[in-house]
């Protein structure tokens, strides 16, 4: 999970670490239209150009680019059959550092999963140094225009919110439950990746109580022991096998 600005110790995950090969790609469930991702496309390239204007200038806008590329590209892989999922989260959802993201961990998930991952994100406005149009919440509506209407919705993150305030926490999974409405939301607290297990404990017993106070399902997964890559922030092909069996059997089993 890419994060901007000074990092604290461990801290690698500005550059995408050495790429590591996964499995074997997984089945792809029957094409659909691609009027809604072509509507993706546009909403991340939008992005970009905010985000040029805004917020990045030199190597932090050819890194804010490759992010939305690699966004756009994961999107366009649908893995699985079956009922249709939605999963938006960051780096680990989009798969940086394996030599396949489309063996990222929602690959694991059962059903026709959809992705939408953007390295760096988080839930509040001010976690990623590409600007607050590529949070959760300011990229799930653009997400859901390619999944039917009432798609299970799983939120996975909060590592890059290591250094959000608790209002900014607040206000960006609210902005996800308002975008998500009228469908069921999971939200998958931070996994405990060396490089941030500091921060971890604040940001998932955040994330637990809103979720409790607005009687949506969290489901914790800081007790996971996962393989990382050496920036000890992004998993190996390994730890996203690890991760996605376990959130898919979290998902299952109310855990």
């Amino acid at each position: 999970m890419v994060h901007r600005g000074t990092a604290p110790a461990g801290r690698a995950a500005s550059a995408a670490p050495a790429r590591a090969r996964g499995p074997e790609d997984a089945a792809q469930g029957p094409a659909r239209p691609r009027l809604p991702l072509v509507l993706l496309v546009t909403g991340l390239l939008l992005v970009l150009a905010v985000v040029g204007v805004e917020r990045a200038t030199g190597t932090k806008l050819a890194r804010c680019e490759q992010f939305a590329a690699d966004s756009l590209a994961r999107a366009e892989a649908v893995t699985g059959t079956g009922a249709d999922v939605l999963v938006i989260g960051d780096s680990w959802t989009a798969g940086l550092g394996l030599d396949d993201p489309v063996r990222s961990w929602p690959s694991r998930l059962p059903g026709r999963v959809h992705v939408a991952g953007f390295s760096g994100s988080g839930f509040g406005s001010g976690a990623s140094g590409c600007g607050p149009r590529v949070s959760f919440g300011a990229r799930a509506a653009a997400a859901l225009r390619s999944v039917p209407p009432g798609t299970p919705v799983v939120v996975a993150g909060g590592l890059n919110d290591w250094d959000s305030s608790d209002a900014e926490v607040i206000a960006g999974l609210d902005r996800v439950l308002a975008a998500t409405a009228g469908h069921p939301v999971t939200v998958v607290g931070p996994a405990a990746a060396p490089a941030r297990a500091a921060y971890v404990g604040r940001v998932e017993g955040l994330l637990e109580r809103l979720c409790a106070e607005r009687d949506v399902r969290f489901v914790a997964v800081s007790d996971l022991r996962l393989d990382y890559l050496p920036d000890l922030l992004h998993l190996t092909p390994a730890g996203h096998a690890a991760f996605g069996d376990a959130v898919a059997t979290r998902l299952s089993t109310g855990g």
